[in-house]
């Protein structure tokens, strides 16, 4: 939806007040504008007042009739959702927005927080796992966090059941954030309201959703990202083969993070996701010192972008694709596999198209179980849909 924009000499400022917070909520929330339309609408336009106005005529250039964006009460009630749950709305390019999602080649432009944002200054280690865990994995997650959380860093994690809230109670004094996959205040689930409650009280909150919205499954790969885009490392507990901890692993790589694995029994169907990490270079954790020992030689974030310089946008994504042609290339891919594994270089090839489109379409058709990925970036296509 960028046609018809003329660039501006001037780089777009973040927002300062709160008049300027209602714009970017109105163009962030307005229909079809995503996190990599968002910032192209920015950087063409030189503000977020500027591309709500060229709105309307791009979706018509778009074959989009009648559109209207976000409207200024929306977000005015938005804001006003927040500020009655005690949150905090941050803006990309300001001084407590989260310095280690900089990097991201999709980093939130806006995130709801509740609790203490001071923690995003300090190093952070996320930690995920199975929701039906072991009691063994149970206390694996609690040793660690706990152990961890008084060597300073900060526990990450997703609020689940099972591995996430050990994580969370064992760090809930020294530190810990939960990512939330719907609005920062819809609690999910809904038996973990008093630790959530507890982690406002003690710890962050926080949520690039909008106010008031019930998670659902599509969020949580997104919630997961940024899990592990907040952390140094990413610590792994008991998950099995086709799981969001494995998703949320190879974000951590795709993001440059280190990957850690606690090793299980070979015939314990929640360890083999683990045991696959680790088959294929994740670090191997048995303790603590285990973690201390990876973490050594990372570098620290790069410093973030100085607001009265102007924004530091990320780098213009493809455009994000119609219904249509996901359909189009998801049946694309399916044609091509087969219960034989390919290469996926191979697979793009074939295909003749960019990596860049081709990716985000395996990851989507992966998430629903319709293809599986084995080592050495081998891909098939599964004969049936398993439960997961």
């Amino acid at each position: 939806m960028s046609e018809g924009l003329h660039p501006s000499t001037h780089p777009p400022l973040p927002p300062t007040t709160e008049d300027d917070q209602v714009l970017w909520l109105r163009l962030l929330r307005s229909r079809r504008v995503g996190i990599s339309t968002f910032f192209r609408l920015l950087s063409e336009t030189g503000s977020a007042a500027a591309a709500l106005k060229a709105l309307p005529e791009t979706a018509r250039a778009a074959g989009l009739e009648n559109y209207q964006p976000c409207s200024e009460a929306a977000a005015r009630a938005e804001l006003a959702r927040g500020a009655a749950a005690g949150a905090q709305l941050l803006c990309y390019g300001t001084p407590q927005y989260p310095q280690a999602l900089y990097d991201l080649s999709d980093p939130p432009p806006l995130l709801w927080v509740r609790g203490n944002p001071a923690l995003f200054q300090r190093p952070a280690i996320g930690m995920v796992g199975a929701r039906n865990a072991s009691s063994l994995g149970g206390r694996t997650a609690r040793m660690l966090a706990g152990e961890l959380s008084k060597e300073g860093h900060i526990i990450v994690s997703g609020l689940a059941r099972g591995i996430d809230t050990s994580a969370h109670l064992a760090s809930l004094e020294g530190g810990t954030i939960a990512v939330l996959a719907g609005g920062v205040d819809v609690i999910y689930p809904s038996e973990n309201a008093h630790l959530a409650h507890d982690i406002a009280q003690k710890g962050l909150l926080i949520s690039e959703q909008p106010m008031g919205l019930a998670p659902q499954a599509r969020h949580f790969p997104r919630r997961n990202r940024l899990i592990s885009g907040l952390a140094q490392a990413l610590v792994v507990i008991e998950a099995a083969a086709k799981s969001g901890s494995l998703i949320t692993a190879r974000n951590a790589l795709d993001q440059g993070r280190e990957v850690l694995a606690v090793p299980g029994h070979p015939f314990d169907a929640r360890a083999s996701g683990c045991n696959m990490l680790i088959r294929d270079g994740a670090t191997l954790i048995r303790a603590t010192g285990d973690v201390l020992e990876a973490l050594a030689p990372l570098a620290p974030a790069a410093p973030a972008p100085q607001a009265e310089l102007g924004l530091e946008l990320p780098a213009a994504a493809p455009q994000k694709r119609s219904l249509a042609e996901t359909a189009a290339l998801h049946q694309q891919i399916l044609s091509r596999l087969g219960p034989s594994p390919l290469p996926e270089d191979q697979l793009i090839r074939d295909l003749d198209q960019p990596a860049a489109r081709v990716a985000p379409a395996l990851v989507e058709l992966e998430l629903d179980g319709k293809i599986s990925r084995a080592p050495g970036g081998m891909l098939s296509k599964e004969l049936e849909n398993q439960p997961q």
